[in-house]
């Protein structure tokens, strides 16, 4: 899927000149977490989040460093937490300069982006304007929208199991001796399964599976895993030979 598939497109922006008190009514009101930061000619210039408001003097909650700290950190960086958690305009607390994506920008990438920077929402561009913005809350919204959707689709009993048993066909932690009968939707599923989380995933695996209505839970736990698992590939294990005793001879 693309970003602009789940992108919010109705964005609300909030001027780099306005107050922090401004963009915290913003918003509140609109029940958001962040905002893209503009100038006059409508530039992104950048992001403003609830974050940027948990280092505040308001609170008491500002960094307090001592002299050796301070001197650690440089001057510069000291200076930078200074005006964010004192500014009083947009422009001085927000992150400038901003990780943006494009609308064909795959949600892959951005989930890696994500991830790497700690971030939770990328402002989408269009020819360095911008049209939207992709956060983590649109990736929900996808997937209750899917999930509906993929509910609604229906299958005869025969197409069913044969989706449930190619779940598996390649699941490392697929079922030993696994049967799997469906009645009007209803899976059961019977086997040998080797952990727990290999239990959880093949449920997961089943429920997954458009047309299924529910899984009837029948899998047991293996006692001891399989002597392939135990000993390399089945190979029997050759203990060193001890050295004969004189109990050892024959009588």
């Amino acid at each position: 899927m693309r970003v602009r598939e789940i992108m919010s497109r109705n964005v609300i922006t909030i001027d780099g000149d306005a107050s922090v008190i401004d963009a915290i009514k913003t918003m509140l009101s609109h029940h958001i977490s962040g905002l893209p930061v503009i100038d006059q000619d409508g530039a992104l210039i950048g992001i403003l989040s609830d974050g940027d408001f948990i280092r505040r003097v308001e609170v008491g909650t500002e960094k307090r460093r001592g002299r050796w700290l301070a001197m650690l950190a440089g001057t510069n960086q000291v200076a930078l937490d200074f005006a964010r958690q004192h500014g009083r305009k947009v422009s001085q607390i927000m992150s400038p300069d901003p990780i943006t994506v494009e609308e064909d920008t795959s949600l892959e990438q951005v989930v890696q982006l994500m991830e790497s920077h700690g971030v939770t929402r990328f402002p989408v561009m269009r020819d360095k304007k911008l049209v939207g913005m992709v956060t983590r809350t649109d990736f929900m919204t996808a997937i209750a929208r899917l999930r509906l959707e993929w509910s609604s689709i229906s299958g005869n009993d025969d197409q069913i199991r044969a989706s449930v048993i190619a779940a598996f066909a390649h699941a490392p932690w697929r079922p030993a001796a696994l049967n799997v009968s469906v009645n009007d939707g209803i899976v059961s599923l019977r086997g040998s399964i080797r952990s727990d989380n290999a239990h959880k995933a093949a449920i997961v695996a089943a429920e997954n599976v458009s047309g299924v209505k529910r899984v009837e839970d029948q899998l047991v736990k293996m006692a001891y895993p399989p002597a392939e698992e135990d000993y390399g590939g089945g190979d029997f294990v050759s203990l060193e030979q001890e050295p004969s005793t004189e109990d050892d001879q024959p009588l």
